[in-house]
């Protein structure tokens, strides 16, 4: 796969993007969760811009790598990202965020044409809708790889929450995950430390690296504001083909916000506009008008889409070959 060049300036200027769309967007409803995606952005930029394997438009493509926001609270962050992959997600869908009818719901609802691939919302449901597609990946690509020919070989990757951790579906989907496993399915769990009622160690003090060494995944900790970290854990997790990874990323909900920075207050409620604003100050980005997003920006992620295109383009080629090649096969396919 073909790898993007990317500077530090393009890098910060995507983050910022992702983040203040997403904070503008929960403000404008008076409703959301904009902490989470303020947190998760840096790890899951990386993701997308270098790793997660998509084509805006051709959503059913069968080899395309799978996202799951198992952490469905912050679905802002997946809206941003779509919306900025250049997926069926406007900018006026962006401002409709979680009003009656919108295409922006306020938990992701399955519309696959539009690059959501599964409802989430109810804690531990989407970590466990993975699983079942790492074991679909499984299963298709002992049925119909051939030598020569890995027409089966994405990736099933997953943000998870304290939330989705907790319950005890994850528990048992993870267990059964690493008892057969299955190598295409990474998780980065977002590792907070809040939930809606404070800190995490008012309920929870699992060991989770532990954890899933026990239900035999391969187990990573990064710093999950540091790119360049993410990047290598993502790599790492992707030649590990015998075992399904987990990437403990810590990191801190409504990164950069002057005052509710790792604050249980940035969590199911708006920052509010003074916090906004400051946030904003701090790193430099205009405080008007709302939802700006840098040409830059759009520029650098229709870049990768070009990047992706041709990588889609050589598994058409491929397949083509393999129709010719294994053509019982390939009727099964169909």
């Amino acid at each position: 796969m073909s790898e993007p060049v990317i500077d530090s300036r393009l890098d910060n200027l995507a983050v910022n993007a992702i983040k203040f769309l997403s904070a503008d967007a929960v403000q404008k409803a008076n409703s959301g969760h904009p902490g989470m995606p303020m947190g998760a952005a840096d790890y899951a930029y990386t993701l997308w811009i270098k790793h997660l394997r998509y084509n805006p438009k051709d959503t059913l493509w069968p080899n395309r790598d799978r996202f799951v926001l198992s952490a469905g609270h912050g679905s802002m962050l997946l809206y941003s990202l779509l919306h900025l992959a250049g997926f069926d997600i406007s900018m006026d869908d962006i401002k409709d965020f979680r009003q009656w009818g919108s295409l922006t719901p306020g938990h992701p609802e399955r519309e696959i044409e539009r690059g959501v691939e599964t409802t989430t919302g109810p804690l531990g449901q989407g970590i466990t809708n993975a699983v079942g597609m790492a074991m679909a990946q499984s299963r298709l690509a002992a049925l119909f790889n051939k030598p020569g020919y890995d027409i089966v070989d994405n990736h099933i990757y997953v943000i998870a929450s304290d939330g989705d951790l907790q319950e005890g579906v994850s528990h048992e989907a993870c267990s059964l995950a690493g008892h057969l496993a299955l190598g295409s399915l990474i998780v980065i769990y977002d590792d907070n430390h809040i939930s809606i009622e404070g800190d995490t160690e008012l309920s929870y003090s699992d060991d989770v690296p532990k954890r899933f060494e026990a239900y035999g995944w391969h187990v990573q900790k990064i710093d999950g504001h540091d790119r360049h970290a993410a990047d290598v854990a993502l790599a790492e997790a992707k030649a590990v083909k015998d075992k399904p990874s987990i990437i403990v990323a810590r990191t801190h909900i409504a990164n950069g916000a002057p005052t509710k920075h790792d604050s249980a207050k940035s969590h199911g409620e708006p920052l509010g506009v003074d916090e906004i604003k400051g946030a904003k100050e701090l790193v430099g980005w205009p405080l008007e008008p709302a939802f700006y997003v840098p040409q830059d920006v759009y520029d650098l992620f229709a870049k990768r889409a070009e990047e992706l295109a041709r990588d889609y383009e050589d598994w058409q080629s491929l397949f083509a070959k393999y129709r010719r090649e294994f053509p019982e096969q390939a009727e099964l396919w169909d």
